[in-house]
């Protein structure tokens, strides 16, 4: 049983332009299980200077991060983490006493994914964003040499696929690939595509695997059309169980069995 919230519990928020329940509800069914005095609550913020100066200020344990603040939070931090400096995008800050250290933990829950993956196999890589960064990372830095990064916006594009040694390509003409990587909000429930294929069905025929980063719905149009094929699949709703893990851990200390993120994944996951 958590103990009841006092002076010495210890506060965990989240920062996100469109704050949702999945975080809030996965770490306080954790803290509530293991009898943690902590309590989590998500926010969202128009002065992110002064978010970030309150969690050192106030003293509040860890912060996760997501869109739009993961790269521009940067700045008013005190150390990144190898995870987090390595893509220049965080999504976790853990406050050591004011000090705040920035870690990844999209990059790190992405590489125990692809851990399954032969390096061997070729990539496409769709989007180009801040989630995208950590995917091509935890690709390069797992030994994938052959891939190609789909991403309309040539700028951002071209970086990422050079930083990683990859190509980039504006459009998926002509192009196929063992492992299919989808990093847009398309397939993504509420959105305007949420009923579209991130990838022509043809392009997942010819595809091994097929791996989804987005988490809502759990089961995508991509990763169902992928499952009617038989094709190996890796979903976003298993990167959100993982990275909040390591967020948990970082925050507490304490890494929960797996029985006991298997309940509070189906928590957080509910109406």
């Amino acid at each position: 049983m958590k103990p009841r919230i006092g002076r010495d519990t210890r506060l965990c928020i989240s920062l996100a332009g469109r704050p949702g329940n999945f975080g809030t509800r996965f770490h306080n069914a954790l803290y509530e299980e293991l009898g943690l005095d902590y309590v989590y609550k998500a926010f969202t913020t128009t002065d992110l200077r002064a978010a970030i100066g309150g969690v050192r200020a106030l003293g509040i344990r860890g912060c996760a991060v997501s869109m739009p603040f993961k790269e521009a939070c940067i700045q008013f931090l005190d150390e990144l983490d190898p995870s987090a400096a390595v893509i220049g995008s965080v999504n976790t800050i853990v406050n050591n006493d004011g000090y705040l250290r920035a870690y990844n933990t999209d990059y790190i829950a992405v590489s125990k994914l692809l851990e399954g993956v032969p390096t061997t196999s070729t990539f496409l890589l769709r989007g180009s964003g801040g989630m995208a960064k950590a995917v091509a990372y935890a690709l390069r830095d797992a030994g994938f040499r052959s891939g190609t990064i789909l991403a309309r916006n040539e700028g951002a594009g071209r970086v990422l696929a050079e930083a990683c040694g990859f190509a980039w390509h504006p459009s998926l003409d002509g192009i196929e690939a063992d492992l299919l990587v989808n990093v847009t909000p398309i397939g993504m429930a509420g959105g305007p595509e949420a009923d579209e294929l991130a990838f022509p069905p043809e392009t997942i025929a010819r595809a091994r695997t097929v791996f989804d980063v987005v988490a809502l719905p759990p089961e995508t149009p991509l990763i169902r059309y992928a499952r009617q094929l038989g094709r190996r699949v890796i979903t976003g709703a298993e990167v959100a169980v993982l990275q909040a893990v390591e967020q948990f851990v970082l925050y507490t200390g304490v890494r929960p069995g797996d029985e006991q993120i298997g309940r509070a994944a189906a928590l957080a996951r509910g109406p």
